[in-house]
């Protein structure tokens, strides 16, 4: 069964065409990595997904709901059920780990102590519960990942976005983290989206390949999908 549906999606920024007539079907629990060099349109795509970014044509379904269509998002971010990992973590440095949890579960509402109790779970998951008190700047890069992610899915999303996220780690911290995802992913059943033009993050974690391309001239004026399975 799809739970997202990419169906004919343009997007330009300025007079560049970034996404031209893109159609994509993604399966529910699916890993599909989106590999590609820079500028492919790799993270527009996740943005896209997340509602950061509006298509200028086509349409995005999820969990068979339009969420978007031809310059409208018709449901906000917050109400699509998707968790994201920015390239460079985005967490808030004035906050302990704790606190960088808590905040996206205080803004959907959740109770005091279920939260509470929801933290403490996913930090144990990720190793990380002996540092609910640190700061970003205290954590090492490995670490900090891993807040990043727990953050991400602590809200029990449905959909994980994740842009590049491992790109800055040595191969055996990759390794580790993306043994570490799929355990997450076998235990909590999210679809995930994965961005890289790493290839051995795409070994380590797809279940299906997408490879995108940098648009060309001829792709432009033709309308070509840039997806290569």
């Amino acid at each position: 069964m799809n739970h997202i549906e990419l169906d004919g999606v343009s997007k330009t920024f300025g007079e560049r065409i970034v996404l031209n007539d893109l159609s994509l079907q993604i399966e529910k629990a699916e890993r599909l990595v989106l590999f590609g060099p820079s500028g492919s349109g790799k993270t527009t795509v996740l943005r896209l997904l997340a509602g950061l970014e509006v298509p200028d044509k086509g349409e995005i379904r999820i969990a068979d709901r339009i969420v978007a269509s031809s310059g409208k998002n018709l449901v906000p971010p917050e109400k699509r059920d998707v968790g994201m990992v920015f390239q460079d973590l985005a967490l808030w440095p004035h906050m302990t780990v704790q606190q960088n949890l808590m905040f996206g579960l205080t803004a959907r509402r959740v109770e005091k102590r279920e939260a509470e109790v929801r933290v403490r779970e996913m930090l144990r998951l990720v190793g990380l519960e002996h540092r609910m008190e640190a700061k970003p700047h205290e954590l090492s890069g490995g670490e900090q990942q891993r807040v990043a992610l727990a953050r991400a899915l602590v809200s029990r999303p449905s959909i994980l976005l994740m842009d590049e996220p491992l790109s800055s780690l040595e191969d055996e911290r990759k390794r580790a983290l993306a043994s570490d995802l799929l355990n997450l992913q076998s235990r909590f059943g999210f679809t995930l989206v994965y961005v890289t033009h790493d290839q051995t993050e795409t070994d380590l974690l797809a279940s299906r390949v997408c490879r995108m391309r940098d648009l060309q001239p001829a792709d432009q004026i033709n309308g070509a999908t840039r997806i290569v399975r």
